[in-house]
C-alpha cells in the first residue's frame, strides 16, 4: 500500500517559515519528501531555518519575501516556478498581531496586521494558483485561528484578519476546485511560539511570561498549550492524499479550546 503521506516530488512553499509554526511545518513537509521553500522577511533566521532542515538530511531553500509587497510575491513565485517547474503546496502562514482594541489601535497598526495576514495570503495565492493549475492541482492551507471563528479580547485587528482568512479560504475553495486545487484553513489555539510570548509582553506580562503561558492553557479539555508540531501535523494531513476530498473546511487544532 502506498503511503498517502508521501510528498516526494512535490514542491511546498511556507510563508513565515523562519520560526514557530512555519518552521515546524517546513521541517515536517521536508521529512515526508517535499522540496520546501521557506519564505520570510528575516534573512538570517530564514537561512538558519533552512540549515536545520538540510542538517536533518532533507531539502529546503530560503527566499526573502515581504508578503505585503505585490512585486516581491510575484517575482518570488516566478522564481520558484523557474527553478522547480511546479508548485504543489502553499502554506500561507505569515502573520503578526497587535493586542489592542479598535479604540487603541493606530491606523498604521491596523494596516500592518491586515497587510501581513490577509493581503499576504491573497498575494501569494494570486500568483501561486496559476502555477498549481498548470501542474494539475495542489493544496493550499491558510493559517486562521480559533479567534477567526469566535471573538477574543484586545485583538480586534487579529480577529478581523483571521475571520477574513477563514471565509477567504471558503471562497477560494469554491473558485478553484475545478482546477483540482483544494483550499483549507488551519485554526490553531494558543501555541507556544515567539508570537504568543510577544502577546504576553504586549498585555503586560513581560516579567511573568510563564504565568501567561500557564493561564493561556487553562480551561482547555486537553489542559496544555499547543506545540508548533501539533499544528504542523494537521497541515501535513491537509497537504496529503489523506485529505483528497476535503476542501473549504476550517480545521480547528486547539486542544478543545473553543469546544
Amino acid at each position: 500500500m502506498n503511503n498517502p503521506l508521501d510528498l516526494k516530488g512535490k514542491v511546498a512553499i511556507v510563508s513565515g517559515g523562519a520560526s514557530g509554526i512555519g518552521l515546524a511545518t517546513g521541517k515536517l513537509l521536508a521529512e515526508y519528501g517535499a522540496k520546501v521553500v521557506l519564505l520570510d522577511v528575516n534573512q538570517q533566521s530564514g537561512e538558519n531555518a533552512v540549515m536545520e532542515i538540510i542538517n536533518e538530511g532533507n531539502f529546503a531553500i530560503f527566499k526573502k519575501c515581504n508578503v505585503t509587497n505585490n512585486e516581491e510575491c510575484k517575482t518570488t513565485i516566478e522564481s520558484i516556478e523557474r527553478e522547480f517547474g511546479r508548485i504543489d503546496i502553499l502554506f500561507n502562514n505569515a502573520g503578526v498581531t497587535v493586542r489592542k482594541t479598535v479604540v487603541d489601535l493606530t491606523e498604521a497598526e491596523w494596516d500592518f496586521v491586515l497587510d501581513v495576514g490577509l493581503k499576504g495570503t491573497y498575494l501569494l495565492s494570486k500568483y501561486t494558483i496559476p502555477v498549481m493549475a498548470r501542474g494539475g492541482g495542489g493544496s493550499i492551507v491558510n493559517t486562521g485561528s480559533g479567534w477567526g471563528l469566535k471573538g477574543g479580547d484586545k485583538a480586534a485587528a487579529y480577529c478581523a484578519v483571521k475571520g477574513g482568512i477563514v471565509n477567504l479560504t471558503r471562497a477560494m475553495a469554491i473558485d478553484h476546485g475545478g482546477q483540482n486545487i483544494r483550499v483549507n484553513s488551519i485554526n490553531p489555539g494558543d501555541t507556544d511560539t515567539a508570537m504568543l510570548r510577544s502577546e504576553g509582553e504586549q498585555l503586560g506580562f513581560k516579567s511573568e511570561i510563564d504565568k501567561f503561558l500557564v493561564d493561556s492553557a487553562k480551561g482547555r479539555p486537553l489542559e496544555r498549550l499547543g506545540e508548533p508540531l501539533d499544528i504542523a501535523k494537521a497541515v501535513l494531513f491537509l497537504c496529503s492524499d489523506l485529505s483528497k476530498w476535503i476542501t473549504g473546511t476550517a480545521l480547528v487544532v486547539d486542544g478543545g479550546g473553543i469546544a
